[in-house]
């Protein structure tokens, strides 16, 4: 975990060499804000490219092997600023570490800048984080805050870095941050407004080394003035005893007790800030399903968190657009639906999108990063009538879906002798059209071709976007003549 350093240390920055380890979107927000503290910052990272785009911004900038080969490349480093992908045992934050050189991550400094007060009034924090529904869940909260008239923004994991939301203009009296279990590990002083753990299923565990540690870094969201967790989901709600937050509320799909949020009849309940307070009928939250409802009912814990009347939560619900990639009907041809839910970046994700649909010709694989996929492909085995696997832990897929759906056709891309091989991004567009086009001849009508890769995409695609894009991309150029030609059946 980071070492600890006393607020008051930020003024000590000045004329100091700060080391930023990572040199992508999150490293380069922190240049500004460190050199506005009078530091010197120093870049690193392993791609050239983001070495010279640090430069560019007026930071010195060093390869990472340059770095590590120097000995006493460390001696004037105050501080290391790490992007949150990169693990404890790296070889840049070893040696910091080694040497007793404090590591905090983006999100750990863009907090302390905050307290500081260095871009204005310090905001209050609402973070999100879980291992699904992170995203969808933190627009909604966005969308709520604008129907409130709340100057606010989302930001962290969803894309925009938090340090780039705090000098925007009006300053930010409430952030929306979407936060990942690398960002927590990360910053253990945050303590926000309010969190929300959301749900808890196996991901990231190489990075964690194991459960226990995953857990742990997610109930860093847990830590400020309200706590709020999904009761629904067993690792979730066990959070709730430990949690040192002044308040805990939790949100269920069913009929809320006294300090829940939860469903009654047809509308979203608030029985937690209120005696009974109705928000919004469930036919009016989209994306539509247990997922998106759950979803919502986070959203406007947070939102209730902060005191916003339940007319605007309700406005902030209905004028929610769903984004990208998320269960997105693509298109419907010959009596074929092709959906994609490329964001189902691990089994818990896909389960919600397989479980909408009674009969799913599957296109899964790509990078598990440890997870189980057993579980899963014994649960919805029945509604597959094909499953279409790729990328380096799609043959996992498919030896689980011999022990547990053994009647079902699988077709593995590369095929034969070159299964389970890494294709590069070169290739997947490739991969994806003829995986989608043999998808299309093996659907009959009323199947829906189901993109929810239960894993990672960074194994043949630029990021889950790209592979979403691919897909939408495929299935747009099929004809009339490429469904079902095969009678829907292999």
């Amino acid at each position: 975990m980071a070492q600890s350093i006393d607020d008051e240390d930020l003024t000590r920055l000045r004329g100091r060499t700060v080391l930023v380890a990572g040199g992508r979107v999150s490293g380069l927000a922190t240049v500004t804000p460190l050199q506005d503290l009078g530091a010197r910052v120093l870049v690193t990272d392993s791609d050239a490219g983001a070495v010279a785009n640090a430069v560019a911004r007026g930071a010195g900038g060093v390869h990472q092997d340059e770095l590590l080969a120097d000995s006493a490349a460390f001696d004037d480093i105050a501080l290391v600023v790490t992007s949150p992908g990169l693990r404890a045992d790296s070889a840049i934050l070893a040696a910091a570490a080694g040497r007793g050189i404090p590591i905090w991550g983006d999100v750990e400094l863009s907090w302390r800048i905050d307290r500081a007060g260095l871009y204005g009034s310090p905001s209050k924090w609402l973070v999100v984080t879980g291992t699904n529904g992170k995203t969808t869940t933190t627009s909604m909260l966005a969308s709520i805050l604008d129907s409130a008239g709340i100057d606010s923004a989302a930001c962290g994991n969803i894309g925009l870095p938090i340090l780039d939301a705090l000098q925007q203009d009006p300053h930010p009296a409430v952030l929306a941050v979407e936060l990942s279990s690398f960002q927590l590990f990360w910053a253990p002083s945050v303590h926000p407004e309010a969190g929300v753990v959301l749900n808890i299923a196996e991901d990231h565990l190489d990075w964690h080394g194991g459960m226990d540690g995953y857990v742990l870094a997610k109930a860093g969201a847990l830590t400020g003035r309200v706590a709020v967790v999904g009761l629904d989901d067993e690792r979730a709600a066990s959070l709730a005893s430990t949690s040192p937050a002044e308040r805990v509320v939790g949100f269920r799909l069913t009929e809320p007790s006294v300090g829940e949020l939860g469903v009654v009849g047809p509308d979203l309940v608030d029985r937690a800030f209120a005696e009974h307070a109705s928000l919004v009928p469930v036919a009016d939250v989209h994306p539509a399903g247990p997922a998106g409802v759950m979803d919502a009912l986070a959203a406007a814990a947070l939102a209730r968190a902060v005191d916003i009347a339940p007319e605007h939560i309700a406005d902030g619900l209905r004028t929610y657009q769903v984004g990208p990639h998320r269960n997105a009907v693509v298109r419907t041809l010959g009596g074929v639906t092709f959906v994609d839910d490329s964001k189902a970046t691990n089994p818990h994700a896909a389960r919600s999108s397989l479980l909408a649909y009674d009969r799913v010709v599957w296109i899964a694989g790509g990078l598990l990063k440890g997870a189980a996929i057993d579980e899963l492909v014994a649960e919805i085995a029945p509604r597959l009538t094909v499953a279409l696997v790729i990328g380096r832990d799609g043959i996992q897929i498919a030896e689980a879906l011999a022990r547990h759906a053994p009647d079902v056709p699988v077709v593995t891309y590369p095929a034969g002798d070159d299964a389970g091989v890494t294709r590069v991004a070169e290739d997947a567009d490739e991969v994806m059209q003829a995986v989608v086009l043999e998808a299309a001849r093996r659907a009959a009508p009323g199947d829906t071709v189901l993109l929810a890769p239960a894993a990672a995409s960074l194994d043949m695609f630029v990021d889950y976007g790209h592979r979403g894009r691919s897909f939408a991309d495929a299935a747009l150029a099929l004809t009339g003549s490429d469904v079902g030609d095969r009678g829907g059946r292999a």
